[in-house]
This record gives C-alpha cells, sequence and structure tokens, in this order.
C-alpha cells in the first residue's frame, strides 16, 4: 500500500489526547513468535540506526582482526577452478565467503573488505593468480538490505579501470538452518551475531511455568529455571548453527566467529552473564531497562503480564560451552578459542558525559533502539515502544553513579578449520 508523502506528514502529526485515551483504543497483543521476522538490527541511516550505533561491534571486530588474519594467512591455499582437474592452478579460480548475521552499516563492508584483499595478496603472491571472489551477505529476511547494498554500491570497485572487489549476493534466512549448498564456502564469519538465540524458550513465555521471567526483560541475575531454559535454547542453536556449516563449508575452510560471551571458569554460572557489577549495571540490558518497563507498568500504559511477557534472546556463551558444541558436532579443528573483554567507550567519551549526562542517556537511548526496537515495537506497537525509549533515556541521564562506572563487553573469539 502506497502512502503520499503528504499523508504521512499529516498522520505523524497526530497524537493521542492522552496516554489513557490511546490506550483504550489500542489495547495491546502481546507478542509471541514469529522472532525470525522482526528480529533485526535497526536500519536506515539515522540517529537511532544501527549502522550509526554500532561501535561496541565495531571495537570487538577490531579487537579480532589479528586473529581473523591469522586465520586467512594460514588456511588451505584452494587451487582449482569450477570444472578444473583436482590440484590443477586456475586462472578462473572463484572463492567464496560469506558473514553470517551481518546487519548493516560499515562492520559488514570492513570485514569482507579485509578478507578478500587478505586472500587475494596470498594468492598473487603464492601462486601468481588474482582469484575472483563471491561474497554472501546474509542475514533475517527482516534486515534492513536496502541500507546495506546502497553502502555497497559506493564501496566495491578497485579503480575505474578494475573489476569489483567481489560479486555481492544477499541470502536471507536464519544461519541456525541451511543456507548454502555442500561444499560452497571457503570463509564463512559471524561477527557479534550468534549470541541473538533463534527463539524465546517456550517455557519463558509460560506464565503457569517456574521459567516465567517475572519483573526482568533479560537473564542476568534471573531465577535457575529462566537462564536453564535460556542455556538449552542457546545450546541446540550453536549445535545447529555447526552442522549446517560443517555441510556448507569446503574442506581446509575457515569458520570464525566472534559472538557475546562470558569468561571461563563461569559455567556453572550462566545466570552471572556479565561477570562484574560494574558491567552488570550500566548494561543497557539489565537495570535501567527493567526501571523503564515499571515506569510503563506505574503509569497505567502496561498491564504485568504485557511487561513480564517481553524477554531479550540473547545468552553469552562461556568458552567452555562453546568448544563442547564444536566437539560435539565433529569437522572442526579449534586454531584459536578465546575469551576477551572491551570497554564501552573511551575514558576521553566518559569524562565528556559526566560533564553532559543528557548527551550520555540519548546516546544509550540510540544504542538501545538501534537494537531492540523492532522486538520492542513488535510487543508494544509503535506509540509505546517511544515512551519505553523515552522512560529509558529519563533513567539512564537522571542516574549519574551510572556514568562514572566503566561497562565492559565480553566476547568469544573462535577460529576453526574444516577437517
Amino acid at each position: 500500500m502506497n502512502y503520499s508523502s503528504s499523508s504521512m506528514s499529516r498522520s505523524s502529526n497526530i497524537r493521542p489526547k492522552s496516554e489513557q485515551e490511546y490506550m483504550k483504543g489500542h489495547p495491546i497483543k502481546a507478542w509471541r513468535g514469529g522472532l525470525h521476522r522482526v528480529l533485526c538490527m535497526q536500519g536506515g541511516d539515522d540517529d537511532g540506526s544501527y549502522a550509526k550505533n554500532s561501535e561496541a561491534p565495531a571495537s570487538a571486530i577490531t579487537l579480532s582482526k589479528p586473529l581473523l588474519l591469522t586465520a586467512i594467512r594460514t588456511m588451505k591455499l584452494f587451487t582449482q577452478g569450477e570444472g578444473d582437474e583436482e590440484d590443477s592452478l586456475s586462472d578462473h579460480l572463484s572463492l567464496r565467503i560469506a558473514d553470517l548475521g551481518c546487519a548493516t552499516g560499515y562492520n559488514t563492508l570492513a570485514t569482507i573488505d579485509m578478507v578478500v584483499e587478505g586472500l587475494r595478496e596470498r594468492y598473487i603472491k603464492e601462486c601468481g593468480v588474482d582469484p575472483e571472489f563471491e561474497a554472501f551477505f546474509s542475514d533475517l529476511p527482516s534486515n534492513d538490505f536496502n541500507s546495506l547494498f546502497r553502502s555497497l554500491s559506493s564501496n566495491n570497485t578497485l579503480s575505474n579501470n578494475k573489476p569489483n572487489r567481489y560479486y555481492p549476493a544477499g541470502v536471507p534466512g536464519s544461519f541456525y538452518t541451511r543456507l548454502f549448498p555442500k561444499g560452497k564456502l571457503h570463509v564463512a564469519v559471524s561477527l557479534s551475531a550468534l549470541h541473538w538465540l533463534s527463539q524465546i524458550p517456550d517455557t519463558v513465555l509460560d506464565k503457569r511455568s517456574p521459567a516465567w521471567n517475572k519483573g526482568k526483560a533479560w537473564i542476568d541475575g534471573a531465577k535457575k529455571e529462566v537462564v536453564e531454559a535460556y542455556a538449552k535454547q542457546s545450546e541446540e542453536d550453536l549445535d545447529n548453527f555447526l552442522r549446517c556449516r560443517k555441510q556448507e563449508i569446503v574442506e581446509g575452510g575457515v569458520l570464525f566467529m566472534l559472538m557475546g560471551g562470558r569468561p571461563a571458569g563461569s559455567l556453572h554460572n550462566p545466570d552471572n552473564q556479565l561477570d562484574d557489577s560494574d558491567s552488570r549495571a550500566k548494561h543497557p540490558f539489565t537495570s535501567s531497562m527493567d526501571q523503564a518497563w515499571e515506569d510503563l507498568l506505574n503509569e497505567g500504559l502496561i498491564d504485568e503480564e504485557t511487561r513480564d511477557g517481553f524477554n531479550i534472546p540473547a545468552y553469552m556463551r562461556s568458552p567452555e560451552e562453546v568448544k563442547s558444541c564444536i566437539e560435539r558436532c565433529g569437522g572442526f579443528e579449534i586454531q584459536r578459542l578465546e575469551y576477551q573483554r572491551i570497554v564501552e567507550h573511551s575514558k576521553e567519551k566518559q569524562d565528556e558525559w559526566i560533564s553532559d549526562p543528557v548527551s550520555y542517556g540519548r546516546a544509550k537511548t540510540n544504542l538501545v533502539r538501534a537494537t531492540l526496537r523492532p522486538i520492542v515495537e513488535a510487543h508494544l506497537g509503535p506509540y509505546l515502544s517511544d515512551q519505553l525509549f523515552n522512560r529509558f533515556q529519563n533513567r539512564v541521564s537522571s542516574d549519574i553513579s551510572l556514568i562514572h562506572k566503566t561497562c565492559f563487553y565480553g566476547v568469544i573469539v573462535v577460529s576453526a578449520i574444516r577437517n
């Protein structure tokens, strides 16, 4: 259905006379499933978009860059083109790379560029061949592929006289299922995506269940039954991911994963998703988020069931959990598996925000919008999702103690060879 710009403008100026009157005419229908239809990073390129609020994933990728480059520089060289005899050097060699959970913006383009240029350099130096590359950008169908490919169109040329760096394609679908034919990929990367689950566990969405997550939007510090349900879902998801990649990656190919995680030794404490008290207090999924939901409840804008029925589908695995899944799957030789921490923002930025807490609240809210808006809006609708983020911003801006704390994001980095 198409609308003229003038009618859209008129619609956007309509506001309810009061929040209570709005609620009478717009009852909430708690959203329950079809996570793959709505889970995505916020598209576009405005202040609330993922493209403008992906500094933490960018820092994680920068931190893991040496490990990814090492994997590229030490992997097997494939010298067989399509239809060629085994081990023959081919002038029409084509290498295929996939970014699984690509989202939008600079991070995915920079990652593919790094892999392509690292491999091109090796092939020219060691084999005297400049191969062609296919790059597959894969994410859920709800991802903003339009923004991604608009960015790509101005990024993917070597010069006016040389061909594209690579031939790109979009692959919509869940990376917890098969996305490619057998033996299709030479390099598969998944950066800052695998901590997102395929679904909220059914028991967590059942208010009669012990795993009903009352009063919390996430699982850090949640009761045992909730955390166990998330841990089980996380294990099933990673098992499915690895089984699919085992079939899709050629022998000798590379699987490189970077995901949110928690440190070694925390295997039996999955409720402690964030490692330290300051990170737990300041993380956008914890205290301020729960307070914002509570504000909507106290103001009569939602009921308890609506609040308790929203859960953030993320789980931070331990290195032991990741290693166990890889070993159980078989078919991969782990080259590196390590836990690292990245700081939320620089000391200079923290000092700037201490003197301007309103700017800090705005920046933190933009980050949360970029990450959660699609699923919040599916649960509450557009109007109330805006109200939630407004309450979140007020909470963050008014708690000066938060700005003085340092929040760390834990990540697990894995490099494995398909054997």
